[in-house]
């Protein structure tokens, strides 16, 4: 597939895709998620990619959904596109390595729903965070009310959905919406910096990590320590990534993980 809006490059098993729609503020239309859905199947197949960096071209990480494609819908249409999105953020999140969204410029509506579809997030001290959907009569389409409570909690997620205030990255920070706050020049270095701390550890155990804590969120505290537990003894064992490791450690020297 010949990419339009998406600039995916390969570094040493990191995947950074810039979503590059700057004379729209990179507003996702359908043209995004075809291309997005498109790259999801091509990397999850890929066992090279071990950590994937998501990130915007000019001053928006994402600022929301292309309203000019979505004022005609119908209600069924609507609904249509909010599942697209949803089905493509969901695709997004089960990636089996960690992906980072690196949030350079705003991100707003439908913008931070995907930055909240990734595993966690860093940004620029300038960017900007939103749910304004109610400012044009609408609510969040792609499980942003269902995403963003689990991040902050109910109180903030509501207040954020109800007022449609924007607020700055160190505020954003402090609810929880990211994990770290870095000066604009900086955004990229940090966040590749932190991919690279994730790819030199352990490859399988990064994913059975990722795997049994986003299932176990949706399960039982129970049904989640059992997953855990099969999963913790699936990396012992002859040959093993967890032998090499605590061999590595006993030895005094770095892994040589297969």
């Amino acid at each position: 597939m010949t990419y339009n809006i998406l600039q995916p490059v390969t570094e040493n098993g990191i995947a950074i895709v810039t979503i590059s729609r700057p004379q729209a503020l990179n507003a996702l239309n359908t043209a995004f998620f075809e291309e997005m859905n498109h790259l999801i199947a091509s990397l999850a197949a890929d066992n090279s990619i071990r950590a994937m960096i998501l990130t915007g071209a000019g001053k928006a990480f994402v600022a929301g959904a292309d309203i000019a494609e979505m004022v005609h819908k119908s209600a069924e249409e609507g609904s249509d596109f909010g599942r697209l999105g949803q089905r493509t953020f969901d695709a997004l999140g089960n990636l089996p390595f960690p992906v980072i969204a690196a949030i350079n410029g705003f991100a707003l509506g439908g913008g931070l729903e995907l930055a909240m579809a990734c595993d966690f997030r860093i940004a620029s001290s300038k960017a900007k965070f939103g749910q304004p959907e109610v400012n044009l009569g609408l609510i969040t389409g792609y499980a942003g009310s269902q995403r963003l409570p689990r991040l902050v909690g109910l109180a903030d997620a509501l207040y954020l959905l109800t007022t449609a205030e924007i607020i700055g990255a160190d505020d954003a920070l402090r609810i929880g919406l990211v994990q770290k706050v870095c000066e604009p020049e900086m955004l990229m270095e940090e966040t590749l910096r932190l991919a690279r701390q994730i790819t030199a550890k352990g490859p399988q155990a990064v994913r059975k990590i990722k795997m049994v804590t986003r299932q176990g969120l949706n399960s039982s505290f129970g049904e989640g320590s059992e997953l855990e537990a099969v999963h913790f003894g699936s990396l012992f064992g002859p040959g093993s990534e967890g032998e090499e490791g605590m061999k590595a450690f006993l030895e005094k020297r770095t892994p040589q993980w297969n």
